[in-house]
């Protein structure tokens, strides 16, 4: 099951990157890649998982709890367009719920996980 992360309204959608109001370019060599910084992605937050029948969905009601996979105080995985980017932890922000990095994955952790986690 994964949550995104709503944008607030006052924010039109775009998130600031350094706190500036400026987002942040990036120096890669080539071409600019300025031009992809407007390209949406779609970021989501998984707090677990659980493998149900039809049956035991079915049961399911108001009140009902389903145990997830993940523990307790477990970081969180951030997925960014279904790859697993970073880890996180949950927070509140206001009356709406946030997620802080804690850990951004190697490019090479994000190969080994795209073969096989979400």
């Amino acid at each position: 099951m994964s949550h995104e992360i709503p944008s607030s309204s006052s924010d039109n959608g775009q998130r600031k990157g350094n706190g500036t109001g400026a987002v942040p370019t990036v120096d890669v060599g080539g071409p600019p890649i300025d031009l992809l910084l407007d390209v949406p992605l779609r970021v989501s937050v998984e707090l677990g998982r659980r493998d149900m029948t039809v049956a035991e969905v079915l049961e399911l009601g108001p009140g009902a709890v389903v145990e997830l996979s993940k523990a307790s105080g477990e970081p969180l995985d951030i997925y960014v367009n279904d790859r697993l980017v970073a880890r996180g932890e949950a927070v509140t922000v206001g009356e709406r719920y946030g997620v802080r990095i804690i850990e951004v994955m190697a490019a090479g952790e994000r190969a080994k996980a795209a073969g096989g986690a979400k």
